[in-house]
């Protein structure tokens, strides 16, 4: 079980992932790296809802679900979108380059932190 320096520690680390992408976009005066936020933040969501939707039988558990299938599939492709956009971005002139890398660091910090909180905070399930 998480602990209290474990809530402390990926506080700490989810900070300094919103601030590299902060500091992306207002170093810059560009605004345009923000939008990583928004696909880190709305990741998890598809991967919970779909898992939410499963049907679960104790009796054939062994086969894949299509839902949660779909909902990882979301998922993996709206992180991917949040590391390859800022570097579209960059590639068309949109944002600086050094403003790319922090926002692609800063969103990593920020979605592996998500990650971490859940694992962390996992309900174990006993029947």
């Amino acid at each position: 079980m998480a602990g209290l320096k474990t809530i402390i520690a990926l506080s700490f680390v989810l900070a300094i992932g919103f601030l590299l992408v902060i500091l992306s976009s207002a170093l810059w005066h560009n605004y345009l790296p923000l939008l990583v936020v928004a696909t880190y933040v709305i990741a998890p969501l598809p991967n919970w809802i779909c898992s939410r939707a499963q049907s679960s039988d104790d009796f054939m558990d062994g086969g894949s679900n299509a839902v949660v299938e779909l909902g990882r599939f979301i998922t993996g492709f709206l992180v991917v979108m949040g590391v390859a956009l800022p570097v579209v971005l960059a590639h068309t002139g949109q944002i600086n380059i050094a403003a790319a890398a922090m926002s692609i660091a800063g969103g990593l910090l920020i979605y592996s932190t998500i990650i971490s909180f859940s694992l962390s905070f996992r309900e174990d399930e006993e029947f």
